[in-house]
C-alpha cells in the first residue's frame, strides 16, 4: 500500500480547518480529524477504505496521485466506476462520496466548488418489512436466553440493534420505567420507555452481569471502553459498575481504537443471527432483520393510536417524514379503501 505525504505536496487553494492533525501520513490524518469530531468506529473504517480505494484506483496503473492534485474529473470517474462496474447501492455510493467530501473539507482543508457540484443519487423510498402481532410473539416463542431478552427490548422500545448493545447499566431507571439511550444516530441522546414485562428479567440480567463485573475488577482488568473527553478527564471510570455494559460479550477482546484488551458489548452478528433462525422455526416467509422489530414496535404503536410525534420521538427520528412512512403501510393494512374486485359478486 502507498502511504501518501501531504508535506511533499503542492499546496492548493486551502480553507481553515477546524483542527490541524499532527500525523503526516495521509490515512493517519484523515483517523485523526475523524476521532477529534467523535465520529464512530464504524465511520471511520469506512471512509478510511473509501479514501484508500479512491487513491489505489487512480494510481492503479503504477502513478498515484495525491488528494490534492485531483479533482471533479477524479471524482466524478471514481464514483461513475461504482456505480457501472461495481453496481453499488444507492447509500453506499453516497457513503463513498461522504468519505471524500470529509477528507478534502475537514483533512485536507481544501475549497471544493466542484465537488459541491457532485450529484448525489436519491435514495428510493421502501415500504418497511412489519410484522403482525401474531408473528411478533412466533418469533419471540422461538428465541431463549439473553437473545431473547434483548430482542423483546428492541421490540419493546423501538430502539436500533447497536443503542440496545451499547446500553450501561446507568442508562436503566427502573423507577421511572425508562432508558436513556445514549449518542444515537446523529450523536443525539434520547429517553425510551421500559416495558415493566421485562423488569424481572432485565434485573435477572443485571444480577448476572454484576457478576462478570466483579472478576473483571478482581482480575484488574482495563475498565469498559468510555467516551475519549470523559476516559481524559475520569481515568478510572471505566471500572465504575454505573459504566458496565448491560449486555456484555463473555470474552475479552482487543479495542480497535487503544489496542487495549478489554470487555465489549455483545457483537451485533449474535442477535442477527439468532433472528435468522427464529424466523425459520416460526416459519415466517417475509424478509425479517433485526430492524423489522423497531418498525413493528412503530407501526404498532400507531396502530393502538399513539401520535405520531410521539413516536417520532421515541424512535429518535429528526423529521417526522421519516416517521409518516409507517402511516403508509397502516392505511393499506386497516382496509380502509375496499377493493373493487370486492364489491362483485363471484360468490368466492
Amino acid at each position: 500500500m502507498h502511504i501518501l505525504d501531504v508535506n511533499t505536496v503542492p499546496m492548493m487553494s486551502t480553507k481553515p480547518v477546524s483542527y490541524i492533525p499532527q500525523s503526516t501520513r495521509l490515512l493517519d490524518q484523515l483517523r485523526e480529524v475523524l476521532r477529534y469530531k467523535h465520529y464512530s468506529l464504524r465511520t471511520e473504517e469506512a471512509y478510511l477504505y473509501w479514501v484508500k480505494f479512491f487513491v489505489r484506483w487512480h494510481g492503479r496503473n503504477g502513478q498515484v496521485q495525491h488528494p490534492r492534485d485531483m479533482g471533479a474529473a477524479e471524482v466524478q470517474q471514481f464514483l461513475a466506476m461504482l456505480t457501472t462496474q461495481r453496481n453499488v447501492s444507492v447509500s453506499t455510493h453516497n457513503q463513498a462520496l461522504s468519505a471524500l467530501l470529509f477528507l478534502y473539507r475537514e483533512v485536507l482543508g481544501v475549497k471544493l466548488p466542484w465537488l459541491d457540484d457532485v450529484q448525489r443519487p436519491t435514495r428510493p423510498r421502501r415500504i418497511p418489512s412489519v410484522l403482525t402481532v401474531t408473528e411478533v410473539a412466533a418469533l419471540l416463542g422461538a428465541m431463549t436466553g439473553v437473545e431473547l431478552l434483548l430482542a423483546k427490548l428492541l421490540y419493546g422500545t423501538g430502539m436500533r440493534l447497536n443503542e440496545g448493545l451499547r446500553l450501561r447499566v446507568k442508562d436503566v431507571d427502573f423507577d421511572r420505567r425508562v432508558l436513556v439511550v445514549r449518542d444515537g444516530k446523529g450523536g443525539k441522546d434520547r429517553v425510551v420507555m421500559l416495558p415493566q414485562s421485562l423488569h424481572m428479567a432485565l434485573r435477572s440480567q443485571l444480577a448476572q452481569v454484576h457478576g462478570l463485573w466483579e472478576h473483571d475488577r478482581q482480575q484488574q482488568q482495563p475498565g469498559v471502553e468510555v467516551p475519549d473527553a470523559l476516559a481524559a478527564k475520569y481515568p478510572g471510570l471505566g471500572q465504575r459498575w454505573g459504566w458496565f455494559w448491560v449486555f456484555p460479550s463473555n470474552k475479552l477482546s482487543i479495542d480497535p481504537r487503544s489496542r487495549i484488551e478489554r470487555r465489549h458489548h455483545l457483537y451485533e452478528e449474535r442477535l442477527q443471527r439468532a433472528i435468522k433462525l427464529a424466523c425459520a422455526a416460526a416459519q415466517i416467509h417475509k424478509p425479517v432483520s433485526v430492524h423489522t422489530l423497531r418498525h413493528s414496535f412503530a407501526t404498532h404503536l400507531l396502530q393502538a393510536g399513539t401520535d405520531i410525534r410521539t413516536v417520532q420521538e421515541l424512535l429518535g427520528h429528526s423529521d417526522v417524514s421519516t416517521t409518516m412512512i409507517y402511516t403508509h403501510v397502516l392505511k393499506v393494512a386497516a382496509g380502509g379503501t375496499a377493493s373493487p374486485l370486492d364489491s362483485l359478486a363471484f360468490g368466492g
